[in-house]
């Protein structure tokens, strides 16, 4: 596996190495011992899949509160998707910046997102799905966001959306 560290403190491409034959390929998704190394959160509590009927589904900004913040490894399973990390940390010097890298179906790289960070999507195609491997148990009373449009962090989405919930339609705009 292959590690590419992000302009955002702590956050991580990962892209898996396949090893290819007559058969098609087999590549590694999750190593404990690897992301030790990089001193990447290791447990796994719960793993999920989002499936996305639509292009233009907006799903974000979404993280969870102390003290069960989440760190996630994201991909892209079928079609394709701009996946958006925010750094919310205190102190971090990456704080309020945002990152957005492209996942599509059948390529790498997945993205590590640490705790801490704000996490939201936007696909690119119709018949999105994506899967996450999550450090910690969902927790209703926990879950945080705020508006995907907030403009004091100002996200480039690639194209206006085009499906949002009622849920993140409601949710704030970032505190100072």
């Amino acid at each position: 596996m292959k590690f590419v560290p992000l302009p955002l403190a702590g956050a991580w491409l990962v892209e898996p190495e396949p090893v290819e034959d007559e058969r098609g390929s087999y590549a590694r998704s999750w190593c404990r011992e690897e992301f030790s190394r990089h001193g990447l959160n290791t447990g796994l509590e719960q793993c999920g899949v989002s499936w996305n009927r639509g292009r233009g589904t907006l799903r974000g900004m979404h993280y969870q509160a102390m003290p069960h913040e989440e760190a996630k490894l994201v991909r892209c399973t079928r079609g394709a998707l701009y996946d958006v990390i925010v750094d919310l940390r205190e102190g971090s010097p990456t704080r309020r910046r945002w990152y957005g890298v492209e996942l599509a179906a059948g390529r790498p790289p997945m993205l590590y997102v640490p705790e801490g960070f704000a996490h939201g999507f936007l696909t690119l195609a119709d018949d999105t799905e994506v899967t996450y491997q999550i450090s910690t148990a969902y927790r209703t009373e926990l879950q945080r966001g705020f508006r995907w449009d907030d403009p004091t962090v100002a996200i480039a989405w690639p194209q206006p959306p085009a499906i949002v919930s009622a849920r993140d339609r409601a949710l704030p705009l970032l505190t100072a």
